[in-house]
């Protein structure tokens, strides 16, 4: 399933959302990402309004979890809990929307965290072990995500990735644009998390920034990378519909759709 991220939805509000849907089924997107982030942040107070818009179309639906401001992995207990308590909501909201999969970030670096490493790794884990139960609870899959070159950012390896999740049952949304700015190891990837990839985002890049540019503008190998993802939902994350058009469009030229 090919599906289209929020990330290219233009409107601070969702009163465009069903003319926007419907541009996307037009380009022939299976599936919606919906982003958690301000101005469109998914909660209990508005998920009927997400899911009337919805039944009107066919689109199935991701959910991205918020990443801005939130930390599970902060050595603050109340930064890291009221973190949890955010990601828990969506996963409810989530569930009610019967959403494919929840994306969610790992945990980022603070000057403290950098001083006291295994306080942090060991913080960090505990967070990713109460959304293992909270996604068992609302019978959520949920994919932990790479993130790209940034310096506060963690998990920006595949190895760093797994040593965080050893022992935890959740999944792995695997960001091909992301580990272009970083090891651009894509093989090496696939192997360690083959049978745990739940989702997939497709955007490109330099090499060196996060961008999020269509597929094609950037360094992103794709014809070697695209026959080996797993069937999963791919989501382009991109700046707008045009940008989803054409992403979508040399994806389908290379044969990777």
């Amino acid at each position: 399933m090919i599906g289209l991220s929020m990330t290219a939805y233009p409107g601070r509000n969702l009163d465009g959302l069903g003319e926007w849907l419907e541009k996307a089924e037009e380009l022939g997107f299976e599936v919606v990402e919906l982003v958690s982030e301000w101005p469109h942040f998914l909660n209990r107070d508005n998920r009927r309004d997400y899911l009337e818009l919805l039944e009107s179309h066919s689109l199935r639906v991701t959910i991205h979890a918020p990443f801005s401001d939130l930390n599970i992995g902060s050595l603050n207990g109340r930064i890291r809990r009221v973190s949890i308590e955010i990601l828990g909501e969506t996963l409810r909201v989530a569930s009610l929307l019967g959403a494919i999969n929840v994306t969610v970030h790992p945990g980022h670096c603070s000057p403290v965290s950098r001083r006291y490493r295994g306080d942090y790794n060991m913080t960090h884990r505990a967070s990713l072990m109460e959304l293992e139960k909270l996604a068992e609870e609302h019978g959520v899959s949920v994919g932990v995500e790479n993130m790209p070159n940034f310096p506060i950012l963690d998990a920006q390896t595949p190895e760093r990735l797994a040593e965080l999740l050893e022992g935890i049952n959740l999944g792995v949304t695997f960001d091909v644009g992301h580990l272009n700015t970083t090891t651009r190891d894509f093989e090496g990837f696939l192997r360690i998390f083959r049978g745990r990839i739940v989702s997939v985002h497709l955007h490109d890049n330099s090499g060196k920034l996060d961008e999020h540019l269509p597929p094609g503008d950037g360094t992103v190998p794709w014809k070697r990378v695209l026959p080996e993802l797993p069937d999963v939902p791919k989501v382009l994350e991109v700046s707008s519909l045009a940008d989803a058009a054409r992403g979508v469009s040399y994806l389908r030229d290379i044969g990777g759709l």
